[in-house]
């Protein structure tokens, strides 16, 4: 097996006069099926097409993208496996210190929106060569979107990058059929049919499939309730079974955007998956420091894609889509095989996962035949009653697994939905889950815990969590396991108040510990939750809904996550007492933080610190009488103790795997 060619001398090292299609990346070239380009490139590979990588060129020398020579058919092009604005910044806009798809962790190596630059590169080296884009960056801003980083609605990626053809989602089958109909002789512009796929026509009727138009570029930049609109169109034609095409004009020309691809058969996942990878790096980058990313998921393995939890503010619905894909027993048995023969294997599977890891079968029947309902959620705000809550065929994988000679442990680091595990009435997977497949903690996202958050976010509200941590314990009790729960939380989502950020920090309180990290939402291209940000609008309803906008009131909602330590103090102090909730200033055992302390003798002051109740009030005052801690404000019900982890463990949070 070798390495895709990166260079004339490896090509010819392969006996190749010229090659078909030049596949650039902004990821450095990793040779895995956890990443997007490897993937399409192994794939035109096994249809007998030759495939050269060109990964992180330098946009700023025309010489770069010239250096493999001119592919016969067709440049394909991907950002990488994120999305080039956030792999370059946070939240807060900062640029980020390190890029783990990079060699060495090294930032720099590709530029801002990377699709675009590199296409328009492409357009003044070849000017008439086909040019198809894909990959994540892509896929997500397909439409006209609102970009956080610019403030501002953009045209679709296809009018900015200057591309003939943009391939969303997984890309597998729609690049092979636009791949064999360029080896036909087709023009680029005439490939107008093929699902998983969008392209600017001169007219409407260039669309070949039944369709819906939205509101065009002009109108959703204008009209912020033009946008809600159009954006929830969007969202629910994004369905393989039932969606139509979707039009939007765009300056005098029409976007047009192809029903989905089909979701892959269980045969067509199981051959994606054991194509002739190399599973590591290129060893180009040996000298470099390597590529960090590859770490995740050196030793994990992807069993199935898509994701029917459909959280607001997750890109998986809109690129994925909601249908389960899973592969064969026998694929990931013989991957996992392949795996303890690797020289750096120690025995434990990382992660046998994917978007979500315990989906593995549609969540109705219905859902093959009249794909998924339009403006219903399978799991939320309770699972819908056709829900197939079934984890047989996930834990029958799993045992297969741990029978392996040569694995000792097999773990789940992907995301789990818990709300999924409580509606199987069949407590075997849960209780096996607990027995053989944590390693030492157990990560799940309850995001928040007022309803109305919950809501808005597209999670279930905070009781279905509270069930689960209840039997969560109770098996690691029964196998005498201590193995902690830690929930994902977050800040400043739409919808959340400051009195809803004072409720979290209340129950955080009653857990009796609080996040190491606090994750703020991040407005990424596409989500519904970032149509909330932009609009102020809850598309789904069109009704108002709350938006934490300035950095000031997010940092005061970040800090009640965290209201222990001193140097949060002055922000929790005044997040608490513009909610008006001063009876969580004292000494009682509901409060957060106790008061300022009066200033004695020359030194003054008072120490900084998190409120409690293992100190006493000050000797020589009385004490504060406790405030009513108005818990009513919060609907869920109390939550025991204990079930965090008491010391931050060295795994890093997993990733969502699958997503290109």
């Amino acid at each position: 097996m070798k390495f895709l060619p990166i260079s004339k001398e490896e090509m010819r090292e392969r006996g190749w006069e010229d090659f078909d299609f030049l596949l650039i990346t902004g990821d450095a070239y990793v040779d895995h099926p956890s990443f997007g380009p490897a993937i399409i490139g192994r794939m035109l590979e096994a249809a007998g097409y030759r495939v050269a990588m060109l990964a992180q060129p330098d946009w700023r020398r025309d010489e770069s993208f010239t250096r493999l020579g001119r592919p016969r058919l067709g440049v394909l092009i991907s950002a990488g496996n994120l999305d080039s604005m956030v792999a370059h910044y946070t939240v807060a806009k900062r640029r980020r210190a390190a890029d783990a798809y990079s060699p060495g962790n090294q930032m720099g190596l590709r530029p801002d929106r990377a699709t675009i630059v590199y296409a328009n590169c492409i357009r003044k080296v070849w000017k008439d060569i086909p040019v198809v884009i894909g990959g994540l960056e892509a896929s997500l801003r397909r439409f006209a979107h609102y970009d956080y980083w610019e403030d501002r609605v953009r045209r679709p990626i296809l009018a900015d990058s200057q591309a003939d053809l943009l391939v969303y989602g997984m890309g597998e089958t729609a690049t092979r059929e636009v791949a064999d109909r360029l080896a036909q002789g087709w023009s680029i512009r005439e490939i107008r049919d093929v699902r998983g796929t969008a392209f600017l026509a001169d007219r409407r009727e260039d669309c070949l499939y039944p369709s819906i138009e939205v509101p065009s570029f002009e109108a959703v930049a204008a009209d912020k309730k033009a946008y809600a609109r159009a954006n929830m169109v969007e969202y629910d034609e994004h369905d393989p079974v039932r969606g139509k095409a979707v039009l939007q004009p765009c300056e005098g020309r029409c976007l047009v955007v192809n029903p989905p691809a089909l979701p892959l058969t269980t045969g067509e996942l199981d051959f994606i998956f054991e194509l002739p990878y190399e599973k590591e790096p290129h060893p180009m980058y040996d000298s470099m420091g390597g590529v960090p990313a590859i770490e995740e998921v050196r030793f994990s393995v992807i069993h199935n894609r898509g994701c029917f939890g459909a959280c607001h503010f997750c890109s998986l619905a809109f690129h994925q889509g909601r249908v389960i894909s899973s592969r064969s027993h026998e694929s990931v048995v013989r991957e996992v095989e392949a795996l303890t023969r690797h020289p750096g294997f120690k025995g434990y599977i990382h992660d046998v996962g994917g978007p979500t890891a315990n989906f593995r079968r549609p969540s109705c029947k219905k859902q093959l035949t009249h794909g998924l309902c339009k403006g219903r959620a399978c799991l939320t705000p309770t699972p819908c009653p056709n829900l197939d809550a079934d984890h047989k065929d996930y834990l029958i994988l799993l045992r297969k697994l741990r029978e392996i000679p040569g694995v000792k442990k097999v773990f789940i680091r992907s995301g789990i939905r818990y709300d999924y595990m409580m509606a199987d009435k069949n407590g075997a997977f849960f209780a096996e889950l607990v027995k053989h497949h944590i390693s030492g903690q157990l990560k799940v996202a309850p995001e928040h815990c007022v309803a109305g958050v919950l809501d808005v976010m597209g999670k279930p509200h905070i009781d279905a969590y509270e069930a689960f941590k209840a039997r969560y314990q109770k098996y690691n009790q029964k196998y005498g396991k201590e193995q902690y729960l830690v929930p994902y939380l977050m800040s400043s989502h739409p919808g959340c108040t400051l009195e809803d950020a004072v409720q979290l920090a209340e129950w955080l309180s009653r857990t009796g510990r609080q996040p190491e990290q606090v994750q703020d939402f991040y407005p990424t291209p596409g989500t519904l939750s970032t149509c909330m940000y932009y609009t102020g609008l809850d598309p789904r309803t069109m009704k108002p809904v709350f938006v934490p906008r300035t950095p000031h009131e997010k940092a005061m909602q970040r800090a009640l996550m965290q209201w222990k330590r001193p140097e949060k103090r002055p922000l929790v102090q005044e997040a608490l007492r513009t909610a008006h909730r001063e009876d969580l200033i004292g000494f009682g055992k509901n409060c957060l933080i106790r008061p300022d302390r009066p200033t004695h003798g020359p030194t003054g002051g008072r120490k900084e610190g998190g409120g409690g109740t293992s100190r006493k009030a000050p000797q020589g005052k009385p004490k504060m009488k406790q405030a009513g801690n108005r818990s009513e404000r919060n609907t869920s019900a109390p939550v025991k103790k204990a079930g965090w982890a008491k010391a931050k463990p060295k795994t890093n949070r997993p990733k969502k795997r699958g997503s290109r």
